[in-house]
């Protein structure tokens, strides 16, 4: 079988394993719908560092650190860790891996740089060239403020559909092999991916995330299913990164366009990791963390746990810059759709 599927995709041949997953969240986050799901909860925005930026390289490390023990590996035997997150020139990333001495490819889909992550190791592990790899993205509510938008003291009105970043960094220790289980856990493995192009309608509005990332998480989604040969029904359900409550009902609206009902197939993580009344985050969550610690947090121990078989997971990212903003610049955004799923089901689909 060939590993390339129509125009934008791949099915690996031999399906990366999820050996362990790890979460780190914020405070806000662990008062949230998802808080049993996650590793370590922090107590305060900072926990301890001096800045919020060190604050952030601090979550990556944690994760980082933590996956790998859960995997019962050492850092020696990680051959690639792909990371990023939102920060001029991954700052949070870099500062927070230094001391990993792990060989590092670093990533930027902004709010899609989990998917992206995930599926760079990927195909670093189905093309053998690598054992083991890790995949990493982080955000945090005040470094992101302060980059995108305005410092947090000046106190600033937010329309009410705009997302509030998540504080987070989730990471996976993915492997060739699958490890022997004796917890009565399910195996799980990336069998597929479809890669996005970037997708520009126009919006120019930077609290408008949702509305800007529809269209992409659209395009991906209508590739990956012609790719594929799939449909919505093909999946227990179809998780988006980080559209919120605006975006998702958008993406709703443009997949019937086409001929697609989602309705009982599909969520957003922007939408189930706060509380909509209680916690009051207008437009939901979003950042590379709100992904990226859904999947770790919930929704793998949905998978390992036989709740779910197989999903299509579909970070989304706002590719601007304060310096686009400021130009006038539309936001060009982009999406990219990893297929996870146990290995029993897989086996099943291969059957069938």
């Amino acid at each position: 079988m060939g590993k390339m599927l129509g125009k934008q995709s791949v099915i690996f041949e031999n399906p990366p394993v999820i050996i362990s997953e790890a979460s780190v969240v914020g405070p806000k986050e662990g008062e949230g719908p998802l808080s049993d799901f996650f590793d370590t909860i922090w107590k305060d925005e900072k926990n301890g560092a001096e800045s919020w930026e060190k604050a952030e390289s601090q979550l990556v490390q944690q994760s980082l650190e933590m996956s790998i023990q859960k995997a019962g590996l050492s850092k020696e035997q990680i051959r690639y860790l792909v990371a990023g997150d939102l920060l001029n020139q991954l700052t949070a990333t870099h500062f927070g891996v230094r001391e990993l001495n792990i060989p590092f490819i670093g990533t930027y889909g902004a709010c899609s740089t989990m998917g992206l992550s995930m599926g760079l190791a990927s195909m670093l592990i189905d093309g053998g060239f690598a054992d083991y790899a890790a995949a990493e993205a982080s955000s945090h509510f005040c470094t992101s403020e302060k980059q995108f938008r305005t410092p947090l003291g000046y106190g600033s009105q937010r329309p009410l559909y705009a997302t509030w970043t998540v504080t987070g960094s989730g990471s996976v220790i993915l492997g060739r092999n699958e490890p022997e289980r004796k917890d009565g856990r399910q195996t799980v493995v990336v069998s597929g991916m479809t890669t996005g192009a970037i997708v520009d309608y126009g919006i120019k509005d930077a609290f408008n995330m949702g509305g800007a990332m529809a269209p992409a998480a659209a395009a991906v989604m209508l590739a990956h299913f012609h790719d594929f040969s799939r449909t919505p029904e093909d999946y227990d359900c179809i998780f988006t990164g980080d559209l919120g409550y605006y975006g998702a009902e958008l993406l709703q609206k443009l997949m019937e366009e086409e001929g697609y009902l989602l309705e009982g197939h599909y969520r957003d993580c922007g939408t189930i990791i706060y509380a909509k009344e209680e916690q009051d985050t207008h437009g939901g969550g979003s950042g590379c963390g709100c992904s990226a610690v859904t999947l770790t947090g919930y929704l793998m121990k949905k998978l390992r746990g036989g709740k779910l078989g197989r999903i299509l997971f579909i970070p989304t990212g706002a590719l601007l810059s304060p310096l686009s903003s400021q130009q006038g610049e539309s936001i060009p955004c982009i999406a990219h759709a990893i297929v996870i799923e146990t290995k029993g089901y897989c086996r099943m689909a291969e059957r069938s």
